[in-house]
């Protein structure tokens, strides 16, 4: 089964996907959002994953998003036991709310950060939003309040936009203004014939 309306949305980290999301939403298109969705299935897993991962991720009753993460990006293995308890779960959410889309048969996005790590979504289009490294750097230190190494251990768990460039369907590249950016996803949006 392929979502043959379905475009994957997706970047590295800081790559200012959310950014192109809220732009595409903006212009009236449905954008799915695997994050959203991955915080649902936290809370949900929420015993899984303690007795995974130990009461130290957890902050009063529920789990910290920052522990949980300065944990996983340190160490893959536990990175990977992660991914195993919610993607499969993630993934099932998603091809639901895809299958409502897939209806309409209209163009509609899939913001999936990790489309091309997973490999796991029968989607034939994406569009890649991409970066310097320096801009990632930048980004995340400034969002999510953390150090230089903090901020590249991030980057490296992912593939290198690099890669993705060569795996992507289309690019849009992210290193000027807002207002670049949202003149380039008009740009792209015209030309959209999925």
């Amino acid at each position: 089964m392929t979502l043959k309306h379905a475009i994957a949305l997706t970047g590295g980290i800081g790559s200012g996907k959310s950014t192109v999301a809220s732009l595409l939403r903006l212009y009236g298109y449905c954008v799915i959002c695997a994050d959203t969705i991955a915080h649902e299935m936290l809370d949900q897993c929420q015993e899984e994953i303690i007795q995974v991962f130990g009461a130290e991720i957890l902050e009063g009753s529920q789990i910290s998003r920052a522990k949980l993460a300065s944990i996983v990006f340190s160490d893959s293995t536990k990175r990977k036991a992660l991914e195993q308890i919610l993607h499969p779960k993630i993934k099932q959410e998603i091809l639901k709310l895809a299958q409502i889309q897939e209806r309409k048969g209209i163009p509609y996005f899939i913001d999936i950060p990790l489309f091309f790590e997973t490999n796991n979504y029968p989607i034939a289009h994406s569009l890649l939003i991409s970066t310097t490294q320096a801009l990632q750097l930048k980004r995340i230190q400034a969002r999510n309040n953390l150090t230089r190494a903090e901020a590249l251990k991030r980057i490296k768990a992912q593939i290198p936009l690099s890669k993705k460039r060569k795996m992507a369907t289309f690019i849009i590249e992210n290193r000027g203004t807002l207002e670049e950016l949202q003149a380039k996803v008009e740009e792209y949006l015209r030309d959209l014939t999925v």
